[in-house]
């Protein structure tokens, strides 16, 4: 809807002097060749001259407000009522959390809603007038710095910080004690970890087993070259707790020719050439899923660290801390590859080493 379509008695009477401003354009002149041409005039809504426009604006912006409203209602009641172990099938992304696509999705309705009903509010209800504002200086006079200077220590000496040492000193302990009562919070983050991250599902006579096949391996499946990842025996992907375990216990494991292992000890915990290294890249934590024949190197794809399987799973490039720990294995009775004890160091990043 036009000006013209609205009746006369509805437009505004007249602009005053600074609306008529808008429109006017400064002449350039010897002394002010680069003259400010002004703003260009002002021009009404419809919701400016239409009193039904605005109204049909207003229970826009009432219906967007109430519909947020509505979604934080949702939210609460979704974090309430939903288990937090139920899932639920979304295309095209999969099977998630119930509740988190519950609390993402009214959370995010929430937050859309109060956002577009205030910019709905501020494009067609509220004042678009341009207003000009000259700048001024923000620096305060000489006289309003020396006032609040000599306010300040006027304070201070009223205060007698100087003498009374007794209440200066015990107003800086209250201050300093203070900030760690917020310390407490750290309490609902969840248990402390303990020893848990030093340990993982590996011990004596666990078997190793296929990740892809879910069998347990004997030598003859690892051929000389081949890469093969291997999880402990009794830790199934449905498990509660498969990803905090497997996070700790993955496994790589690597058939070499027996004489061109480096390391002494590598070779004393292998089996025929096999060895057993931990996956997790000790820079970050990132799964290792790169090996090259030729020089036994595995690489981690995020960081670019590489190791030499062939020499203790040492670093020989990038920003990974210290060698991959090595998984002491043998055969048991019935020919299947089984662990003979824990990791002797931390797996994952350094930081648990020193820790």
């Amino acid at each position: 809807m036009s000006s013209q379509d609205i009746p006369e008695e509805n437009l505004p009477a007249a602009q005053d002097a600074d609306e008529h401003a808008h429109g006017t354009v400064a002449v350039a002149d010897e002394t002010n060749p680069f003259a400010d041409p002004g703003l260009p005039p002002h021009e009404h809504r419809i919701q400016d001259i239409d009193e039904r426009a605005a109204k049909r604006s207003e229970r826009t912006v009432a219906f967007l407000f109430t519909l947020s409203m509505l979604a934080t209602a949702g939210f609460i009641a979704s974090y309430v009522t939903i288990p937090s172990d139920k899932s639920i099938y979304v295309f095209p992304i999969g099977h998630i959390s119930a509740m988190n696509f519950a609390l993402g999705l009214t959370l995010g309705v929430a937050l859309f809603t109060i956002g577009a009903g205030a910019v709905h509010w501020a494009r067609t209800l509220m004042s678009d007038v341009e207003i000009i504002d000259e700048r001024h200086p923000i620096a305060a006079e000489p006289e309003v710095k020396a006032k609040v200077l000599a306010d300040f220590k006027q304070g201070a000496k009223e205060s007698a910080l100087g003498r009374r040492k007794l209440i200066r000193n015990t107003m800086f302990g209250a201050l300093a004690l203070f900030p760690l009562s917020g310390v407490v919070l750290l309490r609902d983050l969840g248990p402390l970890p303990g020893t848990k991250l030093r340990h993982t599902l590996w011990s004596k006579g666990k078997l190793l087993v296929n990740m892809n096949t879910n069998e347990p391996l004997r030598p003859s499946d690892v051929a000389v070259g081949s890469l093969t990842f291997a999880k402990p025996e009794g830790l199934e992907e449905h498990d509660e707790d498969f990803q905090k375990e497997i996070a700790k216990a993955a496994l790589m494991i690597v058939r070499l020719q027996p004489g061109n292992i480096k390391d002494k000890q590598e070779l004393e915990w292998s089996h025929e050439g096999i060895v057993a290294y931990s996956k997790i890249c000790t820079h970050v934590g990132c799964p290792i899923s790169l090996y090259e024949q030729q020089t036994h190197h595995v690489l981690c794809p995020c960081h670019q660290s590489t190791f030499d399987l062939s020499d203790g799973a040492r670093v020989i490039f990038g920003p990974a801390g210290h060698a991959l720990p090595q998984l002491r294995i043998g055969v048991n009775d019935e020919g299947y590859l089984e662990a003979l004890g824990d990791f002797e160091e931390p797996v994952g990043p350094a930081f648990w080493e020193r820790g």
